[in-house]
């Protein structure tokens, strides 16, 4: 069980406190409810251009990560469709100074034509690194773009195209900051070795004074449900083809999430699942398979991707797939398998919880998910599922009709 406490400030900023004395550390996790999702079609890649240019520096303090190195901490981020995420690590003696840092880059961030022009051109250049010049690196542009037709899932985080951050203009990025980048759209999380009215009275004196925003939410369009199988070919220069598998599946909050995850694991969580038992070790097909959910906040993917061994085809792969799904759709999973994945579900969920960012991060995550206290309740909606909930949700989302499939295959073969 974790335990914490919640307040929240006049200025509508969420505060999670965590006590955990076996830490020399303190952790300081500020969660911003803003992602991919949030940007507009024709200007995407703004959530992920802010996760740099946060680090940009104000006037009073020009870089970021110096006052907490010189603190003996260290930090980070990270951006998805749905959240952006801070964290900073520092020796608990330290942790006014990470309060006072995200305090001040809230409320004072630099962005002039300079600071943008830099972040543009480090976005611009990670763009091309990752996506165009490295191979499969550009999958989730066709894989997105296949499974979401309306939903702003549509496109990566990094971006539809390179140009969209490139051309961003100064207005554009400033309004976009002020929208979300306030207290009233944040979570704060601070965990570690801390006391809680110490805590509190610190957070107030740096964070509770910035005012609040007022929010101008963008209408996100629901995705219609795919009634029909899609298909997409991409060739491009890469050592061997591909095949990704993408089935719709329901939201992170929704009660058949759980049931929906355990699927996947069942079918390729290490070397006794299905899939990699069935195709890499007897069958000898594939060089490569894995099966994960994208655990988004709106309906997600469940993916299974694959790469074939020299002189299979993607068809004979693909094939082999389908018969491992369809067994799960036919028949219950025998007791004993169901019952191992779900302990080994309950033991990373035990061994994540023990470092002391993950739960400063969970928190957080679980708190813009509707309820914080959802980190003590995952093992059990695990443990709670059948082998009826299992062949349900197989029958549910493991059609044709709702698969999207990507052939990515290698030029010239």
């Amino acid at each position: 069980m974790i335990e914490f406490q919640k307040h929240t400030l006049k200025n509508g900023l969420s505060v999670i406190l965590h006590q955990d004395k076996s830490t020399p550390l303190a952790v300081v996790n500020l969660l911003y409810n803003v992602g991919a999702r949030d940007e507009s079609p024709d200007k995407t890649g703004f959530a992920h251009l802010f996760e740099h240019l946060m680090f940009g520096g104000t006037k009073e303090v020009p870089n970021f990560d110096l006052p907490i190195q010189n603190a003996g901490g260290e930090c980070n981020a990270f951006t998805s469709n749905d959240i952006t995420n801070y964290y900073s690590i520092v020796p608990h003696e330290n942790l006014e100074t990470a309060l006072w840092l995200e305090s001040d880059r809230m409320n004072n961030l630099l962005i002039n034509k300079k600071s943008l022009e830099i972040q543009q051109k480090v976005v611009v250049e990670e763009f091309k690194e990752t996506c165009i010049n490295h191979p499969y690196g550009d999958v989730w542009h066709h894989l997105g773009g296949l499974a979401y037709e309306k939903h702003p899932y549509h496109w990566p985080t990094i971006g539809k195209v390179p140009e969209h951050v490139e051309n961003a203009n100064l207005a554009d990025v400033s309004s976009f900051f002020k929208n979300y980048y306030c207290p009233n759209n944040a979570i704060l999380v601070v965990a570690g070795n801390i006391d809680f009215d110490d805590t509190l009275k610190k957070i107030k004196k740096w964070m509770g004074k910035i005012k609040a925003a007022k929010i101008k939410r963008r209408e996100i369009p629901e995705e219609p449900i795919q009634l029909k199988p899609r298909t997409k070919l991409k060739e491009a220069n890469v050592p061997l083809d591909s095949i990704y598998l993408a089935f719709h599946m329901p939201a992170r909050i929704h009660k058949d999430y759980y049931a929906t995850d355990l699927l996947s694991d069942i079918l390729c969580n290490g070397q006794s699942s299905r899939l990699y038992r069935s195709l890499l070790k007897e069958q000898m097909l594939a060089t490569s398979i894995d099966c994960y959910v994208t655990g988004s906040i709106d309906p997600g993917l469940l993916i299974i991707e694959a790469k074939p061994v020299e002189g299979v085809s993607l068809e004979k792969l693909e094939t082999a797939i389908w018969k491992e799904i369809n067994k799960l759709r036919r028949w219950k999973v025998p007791k004993k398998e169901f019952q191992k994945i779900k302990n080994k579900i309950e033991s990373t969920l035990v061994f994540t919880e023990m470092n002391i960012t993950n739960k400063a991060m969970n928190l957080a995550f679980y708190e813009v998910l509707g309820d914080a206290n959802l980190i003590n309740k995952e093992a059990e909606k695990y443990q709670a599922l059948t082998n009826i909930d299992l062949q349900n949700i197989a029958k549910s989302i493991l059609t044709k009709e709702n698969c999207s499939t990507l052939y990515y295959k290698g030029k010239n073969k």
